[in-house]
């Protein structure tokens, strides 16, 4: 996401190396990431290594999920990528505006033609993925691969949208493990910048003053361990029961290199319990799940 934007060429390469280096062969863009700068860029560093990496692109965060829309920024992504075919292509977020059935006739002609591999939805309400899943079955194909947000002070997908993803043997890739920063525990200090400090959007989803306390409390854990807040939090997000695939990101290599280090962090259920205590658990889908 930061490629072409906070990360220049230079510091996307260093980035990108140290992933394919600790065995990372998933990399996730969108049209919309730097104004298609992210994907020029992955474009030029994939390309020695293209068979062996899975490239994941999203479409439709503007202009709705309508035919033309899709198909018009799928072509942007394809030329950017520099490849005929795109392994994961998700909708980047719920349209209510467009007719499913349209939405994915669209992607299921893409993927007969060769052009997709798999099909995903990112952003996605649990009820909204099957609803999703039932107009992709409809046109023969299916929905393998969600995107929702996921952190240790965003954990609503463990009401629904992992577990639905267990059920239905669809891999979630979550997104946001270190909750745009405030889990490492930067923003502790008032002169931090970042995305958390610069964009309002991302300001307003951690505005809460629990999620700051939550950020401390991981700080603490992670000096007793001898290791970075950033470590916890993306092993943490790994280890739920369902074994979601974190997505990490980073401005530098220096910034990557702790939530890379999760990668061989081995964290005890006790340690995982711990780390759960310091934040709100989401309450259950059922209003009688106390009940023996």
């Amino acid at each position: 996401m930061q490629f072409g934007g906070t990360a220049d060429s230079g510091a996307a390469s260093a980035m990108f190396d140290a992933c394919i280096e600790a065995g990372i062969t998933h990399f996730d863009t969108a049209h919309v990431y730097t104004q298609g700068k992210s994907e020029d860029m992955l474009r030029k560093l994939a390309a020695p290594h293209r068979d062996k990496l899975i490239i994941a692109s999203k479409i439709g965060y503007t202009g709705g999920s309508g035919s033309s829309n899709l198909l018009a920024q799928f072509g942007d992504t394809r030329r950017r990528l520099g490849t005929d075919a795109v392994d994961v292509l998700y909708l980047h977020r719920y349209d209510p505006e467009t007719p499913m059935d349209e939405t994915f006739r669209t992607l299921a002609s893409l993927q007969t033609k060769g052009q997709i591999r798999y099909i995903g939805v990112s952003n996605f309400s649990a009820w909204q993925v099957m609803k999703a899943q039932t107009a992709a079955r409809n046109v023969g194909t299916r929905i393998d691969i969600v995107q929702p947000m996921y952190s240790l002070v965003k954990r609503q997908a463990e009401v629904e949208i992992l577990p639905m993803c267990e059920d239905q043997g669809m891999l979630a890739a979550t997104y946001s493990p270190l909750g745009s920063g405030l889990l490492t525990g930067k923003y502790s200090k008032a002169s931090a910048t970042g995305r958390l400090s610069s964009d309002t959007r991302y300001a307003a989803r951690y505005a809460q003053a629990w999620m700051y306390e939550t950020a401390k409390g991981l700080g603490t854990l992670a000096n007793e361990q001898g290791v970075s807040a950033a470590t916890l939090a993306v092993a943490w997000a790994m280890l739920h029961p369902t074994r979601p695939c974190p997505i990490i990101s980073a401005r530098d290599l220096q910034q990557l290199k702790p939530s890379l280090a999760a990668l061989n962090f081995d964290m005890s259920p006790g340690l995982r319990d711990q780390i759960s205590a310091l934040s709100q658990s989401p309450a259950s889908a059922t209003d009688r799940s106390e009940e023996p």
